[in-house]
């Protein structure tokens, strides 16, 4: 059962939502008043689409707030956020930064199509291999697919209409497939990370302890009878859940904490703390890359959904990065790392001005102050994801007598 720390309700805090799923009972939790008016709420968890319809014709007041920055898909757009990256280590090249930028090596050779699909064809007939398609404007695994030979690609650009020279083409992002990725009980899987930023200048972000990794259904193969399996080779769940051997009771996930407990009784807790701190510094050197480009403004805050494979070197690679990480859960368990997870955010949002205002705390709850660039120290936290996750004796110790005990009743009972 999902808990929360319960300070003095403020039914004077009006919320606006646009989702029916966990941050909307978080929210009710908290007993704000819910609103449906289009400008008048004080906290919004608005879709992207009313951002795109709205936000460059309104003002909002100093109170307001609203959990999108104004072009977030700088970052989540899976074309942008390769250009960015691109962008950042030849800035560091250039700047003589050489050691810098060698470490933005964690996302593999990757092209955008339909603009560099000669690129990409010249990367291919030197090092042909397996490579994935994927478009840049679809979510849950929708329209992704395995290729090993040119001619799969000609026959699907055929298909798509797929001109270099159409405007209306939708566009995709092509990259070598990591075949080596690291499996327990011989399937795939990757991790889905909670990130929250405050503000990008200065850049102040928040890390989530708790996370999870998605495994597939199906052991992993790479037999070229089994390439174009999505069973087999993507983690989504919204793919996941439609296999015929899919378990609805345990689902997919499996506790972040636990899979680094696993890890470490393989390969020694060194060497697993160093993988989950190169995994911290990708997301750091990721959010760095767009910095200069988010368009900042005191009103946003945004909750990412990074995910990262590691494969069996123990090196993290950055898939993408989720601008609406899905908020519904399909197990007790994922609701409940869900509810804590919104709960602490809105903590740190802290439109109930519980928080000192002076100092950014380094803890709040489940999530730890990842990096502060506003900080008289401001240097990356240590490897703490992954870590025990004690959010409810935390948020005690932080609020004082502010805090009530802990108690179920802020969220729904699961059997």
């Amino acid at each position: 059962m999902a808990q929360r720390i319960l300070g003095k309700p403020n039914p004077n805090i009006r919320f606006r939502c646009s989702w029916k799923t966990v941050i909307y009972e978080v929210l009710k939790a908290r007993q704000w008043s819910e609103t449906d008016s289009e400008l008048d709420w004080d906290f919004f968890w608005s879709d992207v689409s009313w951002l795109h319809e709205f936000f460059d014709h309104i003002h909002l007041a100093d109170h307001q707030r609203i959990n999108h920055f104004r072009n977030y898909y700088e970052l989540t757009r899976k074309d942008l956020l390769i250009k960015n990256l691109k962008r950042m280590k030849k800035t560091l090249e250039k700047d003589s930064r050489s050691a810098e930028a060698a470490k933005y090596d964690f996302f593999p050779p990757t092209y955008a199509l339909p603009a560099e699909y000669g690129l990409f064809v010249e990367q291919f007939k030197r090092n042909a291999g397996v490579w994935i398609m994927k478009p840049v404007g679809k979510a849950q695994g929708r329209g992704i697919f395995l290729f090993h030979k040119l001619g799969q690609i000609s026959e699907w650009k055929k298909d798509h209409r797929w001109k270099v020279d159409n405007p209306q083409v939708e566009s995709y992002i092509v990259q070598r497939y990591i075949n080596n990725p690291y499996l327990v009980g011989g399937k795939k899987f990757d991790l889905r990370i909670y990130v929250l930023v405050m503000a990008y200048t200065p850049l102040k972000a928040y890390l989530y302890r708790s996370g999870f990794a998605r495994f597939t259904n199906t052991r992993f193969s790479m037999k070229k009878e089994d390439i174009l399996n999505n069973y087999v080779h993507l983690t989504n769940f919204a793919i996941q859940k439609t296999a015929p051997t899919y378990d609805s009771k345990n689902g997919t996930k499996w506790p972040l904490q636990s899979l680094k407990i696993h890890m470490i009784t393989k390969h020694g807790e060194k060497a697993v703390n160093e993988l989950f701190h190169n995994i911290q510094m990708i997301i750091i050197r990721s959010l760095i890359a767009v910095q200069n480009v988010i368009i900042q403004d005191k009103h946003c805050f945004e909750l990412y959904g990074y995910d990262i494979l590691v494969d069996e070197s123990l090196k993290p690679w950055l898939l993408e990065v989720n601008a609406s990480p899905s908020l519904a859960a399909d197990t007790p368990s994922d609701y409940d790392l869900k509810f804590g997870m919104l709960d602490d955010l809105l903590s740190i949002v802290d439109m109930e001005r519980r928080l000192p205002a002076q100092s950014s705390p380094k803890r709040v709850g489940g999530f730890d102050l990842l990096i502060d660039q506003g900080a008289a120290d401001a240097k990356p936290s240590p490897a703490i994801l992954g870590c025990h996750n004690d959010r409810v004796q935390q948020l005690k110790k932080l609020f004082g007598p502010l805090a009530r005990a802990a108690r179920h009743a802020a969220a729904p009972t699961h059997d």
